[in-house]
């Protein structure tokens, strides 16, 4: 089978709450019509991305159309969970046309791309390109910056090491592999700002690659789908500090998920999740919560010190509406500390 015959996948990468869901709603959102799937990775144990897209009323982009893979890295669980949902999307009576694959905000994407080619997959599916998403505004903050002094005294006691920051070594990789870089948020930043993070990102790019600016994951889905990279077959351009599935683990990180009461208001809410984004090591909240007196359920994520919520559906007749929040930190983050601060 030649790569015209194969179904075109996208990899959507890019660190935790850059915002890769919104980039996949959106392109699902404005796709004219062609039969999309989404294979869409957790962290966490708790699905939150695979149910904002599987619910968010879009044409198309419903419970049939996402695949969730939660509880682990797709990037470490290739054989046991990523191929045999490729293959039952595949096997369909109506495959997709295009499947966009979301990793978690912690997967290394190059692992993912080998992966197709894999025997049981190698010929129908080819991966269209790989989508670095960036957080323009994180970035800017240095957050994915190593510390010069620090690192230079452990590469004193250790040759090997190469960065101090675990943060920097995923974002890196992320962007090692990107085919296409998407620079999001760029509406927070001013120009100087912008010009910055783009001299950070293209540091970090072994080949020319191209990179555009976003705000809200507002981009055209003819720029995101139809790269036509075979990015399987270009392997030894995309680089990476960890070159196999076995090659790496996640024990920087870990997560938990917590049960949260109803909050009184939106903001009642965002203040208990503001005070918890403030104990050392968090990197990520996100989750589900009911508001006294509202139909709704509200949708909370944080990134960093930045706190959003909305609206995104009605409570269903006899759901159950106890909240949960995903939080995701450096390992050791102090969970007592946030689930203290989330109970207020």
């Amino acid at each position: 089978m030649t790569i015209l015959n194969k179904i075109p996948c996208t990899i959507v990468t890019g660190f935790l709450g850059a915002g890769k869901t919104t980039l996949v709603r959106h392109a699902v959102e404005h796709n004219d019509g062609r039969r999309l799937a989404i294979i869409v990775n957790e962290f966490g144990d708790v699905g939150f991305d695979g149910s904002l897209l599987a619910e968010c009323g879009i044409p198309g982009c419903d419970a049939d159309a996402v695949v969730e893979l939660p509880n682990g890295c797709i990037c470490c669980t290739v054989a046991d969970d990523f191929v045999p949902a490729l293959n039952k999307l595949l096997d369909r009576p109506e495959p997709p046309e295009h499947i966009l694959i979301e990793t978690s905000g912690l997967a290394l994407p190059k692992p993912l791309v080998q992966a197709f080619n894999w025997p049981a997959i190698r010929s129908r599916v080819t991966v269209d390109g790989v989508v670095a998403v960036v957080d323009g505004p994180a970035v800017a903050s240095g957050a994915f910056a190593d510390d010069p002094e620090a690192l230079a005294a452990q590469r004193a006691a250790d040759a090997s090491v190469e960065h101090e920051n675990p943060l920097e070594e995923v974002f890196e990789d992320q962007l090692l592999c990107a085919d296409l870089v998407v620079m999001n948020k760029s509406d927070l930043l001013d120009e100087g700002e912008r010009a910055r993070v783009r001299a950070e990102v293209e540091a970090h790019l072994p080949r020319a690659v191209k990179l555009v600016e976003t705000a809200h994951g507002a981009l055209d889905p003819r720029v995101l789908l139809g790269i036509n990279a075979a990015a399987e077959s270009d392997l030894a351009a995309r680089p990476s500090h960890h070159e196999t599935e076995e090659d790496h683990d996640h024990d920087d990180f870990e997560s938990v998920a917590l049960p949260v009461r109803a909050a009184g208001s939106p903001e009642d809410l965002a203040g208990r999740v503001a005070k918890a984004a403030e104990v050392a090591g968090v990197l990520r909240i996100k989750g589900f919560c009911a508001v006294a007196d509202k139909p709704m359920r509200l949708v909370v994520q944080g990134v960093g010190r930045r706190i959003a919520h909305h609206y995104d559906r009605p409570w269903r007749p006899g759901e159950h509406k106890d909240g949960t929040l995903v939080v995701i930190g450096l390992t050791g983050f102090d969970k007592e500390a946030v689930a203290a601060a989330l109970k207020g």
